[in-house]
């Protein structure tokens, strides 16, 4: 079907809005656009390069119709073999960078999606709208009755926790990107791409879909919170707890009356039913975009280059920033937690034209980014299976 090239500039940016998020001011030090560029990114754009990853996974498994026999044994294997190297990358890059590092995440996210590779679009939907409700409320149960002599007794055998990594309960539970909630994501970039949006009708649905379904969590969360005091005061509680808080893990150990709060990585129902229509919003919009306004193509090429190459844009920026902090034993705080310091979008306007630059470049020469060409090898064995 060639490529979908509104894909590519969504999940472009996604990994902008990322910068936004890792390099740039923090909630407290940005105003005017500033500020709602920084909250229109907090948990919004790893969301949405989690369902861009969803819908990738049916380019790989087949999209309107799944691959079978020796094709789909293939397919899955290619997958599998993704999974464990996005788990191992992951998990090294931890070690230097911290938990906000979503690679290990994904690997274990792949693995988890490989069962539902050959379901159709409204089934991957009714599963992603049932992990969205529940996955919440089962993490905030597990969460509270899981004490910390269970969790230290949990890493101590977990082999990824001992390489200085996410242990597995951290990528299931407790971590940045918990699978438990987070699933819903993927799954619903599955059903995204398992849908022919080459269709107007289908983008048009899409297009209606995606907001409504933004603006009924969002709004809905935004009523209780004036309805209910605790509703109310929970959010307030994350938000004062730490001036970094959109960086911090999603802590479902508290009030229950979090549960109807939906803000930026609480991980709550209304948070993810939020972001997965603001997913999709951005996806439909951005094939729409280029499929109506020819001009758009060109001008945005060097954007559209980024997302051919996210992994690369994605594992790039968390190296430079490193190397720019001047100390690699810094690396965690200037990714995570530097924006804190300071007021100024310098950085994240050097990273994003650095990486349109590069990707622009770099494809003019080469069909894959360098990382995304590693890992399309990496997969090769797979071609031997039968």
């Amino acid at each position: 079907m060639g490529r979908l090239v509104g894909v590519d500039l969504a999940r472009a940016l996604a990994v902008f809005g990322m910068y936004v998020v890792h390099l740039g001011p923090s909630t407290d030090n940005a105003t005017g656009v500033g500020a709602w560029v920084r909250h229109a990114t907090e948990g919004r754009s790893s969301a949405l390069f989690a369902t861009l990853a969803g819908f990738s996974l049916m380019l790989i498994a087949g999209r309107l119709e799944p691959k079978t026999g020796v094709a789909g044994r293939q397919a899955k294997a290619r997958i599998a073999i993704r999974a464990v190297v996005l788990l191992v990358l992951g998990t090294v890059m931890i070690t230097f960078y911290g938990d906000v590092v979503i690679l290990a995440s994904y690997g274990l996210f792949f693995l988890l999606a490989m069962p539902l590779l050959r379901l159709s679009a409204r089934t991957l939907a009714i599963i992603a709208a049932g992990i969205a409700v529940a996955g919440p409320l089962l993490a905030f149960g597990l969460k509270s009755v899981i004490t910390e002599p269970a969790r230290a007794a949990l890493k101590a055998y977990d082999p990824l926790a001992q390489l200085g990594g996410a242990g597995l309960l951290d990528l299931l539970l407790t971590g940045f990107y918990p699978a438990i909630p987070w699933m819903a994501f993927i799954v619903a970039g599955m059903a995204l791409g398992r849908l022919d949006v080459s269709s107007g009708a289908v983008r048009k649905r899409l297009a209606v879909f995606g907001p409504a379904l933004a603006v009924f969590a969002y709004g809905t969360s935004w009523l209780l919170s004036l309805l209910f005091d605790g509703v109310r005061e929970a959010a307030e509680m994350r938000s004062a707890s730490d001036p970094a808080s959109d960086m911090m893990p999603p802590d479902t150990t508290g009030s229950a009356w979090s549960l109807l709060t939906s803000g930026p990585h609480s991980g709550m129902p209304f948070d993810v039913i939020g972001c997965i229509g603001v997913a999709i919003t951005v996806i439909v919009l951005a094939m729409m975009a280029i499929d109506r306004l020819p001009l758009l193509q060109r001008l945005a090429a060097p954007i559209i280059a980024v997302g051919t190459m996210s992994l690369t844009a994605y594992v790039g920026h968390f190296l430079l920033s490193s190397q720019m902090s001047g100390s690699s034993g810094d690396s965690v705080t200037s990714v995570t937690a530097g924006s804190e310091s300071q007021a100024s979008w310098t950085p994240v306007l050097m990273f994003v034209f650095g990486a349109m630059a590069f990707a622009f470049i770099w494809s003019r020469f080469f069909s894959k980014g360098p990382l995304e060409y590693l890992l399309n090898l990496a997969t090769k064995p797979a071609k031997f299976i039968r």
